[in-house]
């Protein structure tokens, strides 16, 4: 699934070409990926001009002169800046300069008017100041791994850069959330911003078929400390990275690195 990152890096890509462009039709073919009335939906985005695309969490928001669009992309979804249509393009948003499509093979992406959802994301990991973070993270009993993929209480973290983010600091996947010391806590902090900006500025993690809306993969997955790496040694210690699932992901660590 395409996290922060990932989502930075298509909306950055996107958003040139989106600002004050006006919404002539749009179409949609999915009762999964656009829940509801489609042609409702429709119907409330032509006419309409964009005024700006910004990322929120794992979600693409884009505000119209009259009301908002949100976009998921699930786990395959991609938005395509003047492509062909595909036997997966499951919306089309054809603008007075350009056409801007949505594609989703496994169609668990959503585009939504307005979701509730998005007022209930937790702060964005690169906003968040330390002294909240560390407040918020001691106060949640909870193992640190399923914490931190909650999107209420950060908003854009996924399996990737958790793992990673855990690895740099240090701290065991399982670890109690309100057991982690304060210096334990910063170093928490520091290590998520780090890997989301390294992350971001190499474009994301291209695994498997995730590319920007001008069709470029990411490079950050030649980065990978631990994510995809099980039984290859540590980069810092030599010991094989271990695999075990946490909170039903399939969870990376070393675990001479990252001791309980």
């Amino acid at each position: 699934m395409p996290e922060l990152p990932e989502v930075e890096t298509v909306v950055r890509s996107v958003a040139p070409h989106l600002a004050g462009r006006k919404i002539l039709s749009a179409e949609f073919n999915s009762r999964h990926v656009t829940p509801g009335n489609r042609a409702k939906l429709a119907e409330k985005l032509a006419g309409r001009t964009i005024r700006d695309t910004r990322r929120r969490g794992k979600f693409i928001v884009i505000t119209l002169d009259e009301g908002m669009l949100s976009i998921h992309l699930g786990m395959t979804g991609k938005l395509l800046l003047d492509a062909p249509r595909t036997d997966y393009t499951h919306g089309v948003f054809t603008l007075d300069h350009g056409t801007l499509l949505y594609d989703d093979p496994r169609q668990f992406g959503k585009i939504e008017w307005s979701p509730k959802r998005i007022d209930k994301l937790g702060p964005e990991p690169l906003e968040i100041g330390l002294e909240e973070f560390t407040k918020r993270l001691r106060s949640r009993k909870s193992r640190v791994k399923p914490l931190l993929m909650n999107q209420s209480f950060l908003a854009g973290l996924g399996n990737i850069y958790v793992d990673e983010a855990l690895f740099a600091a240090g701290i065991h996947p399982l670890a109690m959330a309100s057991r982690i010391s304060a210096p334990r806590a910063a170093k928490l902090h520091q290590a998520i911003q780090e890997t989301l900006r390294l992350a971001i500025e190499h474009r994301g993690s291209s695994i498997s078929d995730y590319v920007d809306a001008e069709g470029r993969r990411g490079y950050f997955q030649v980065m990978h400390r631990v994510y995809g790496r099980e039984d290859e040694p540590c980069l810092k210690c030599a010991t094989a990275i271990k695999k075990i699932v946490v909170g039903q992901r399939g969870t990376h660590f070393c675990p001479e690195c990252q001791k309980r």
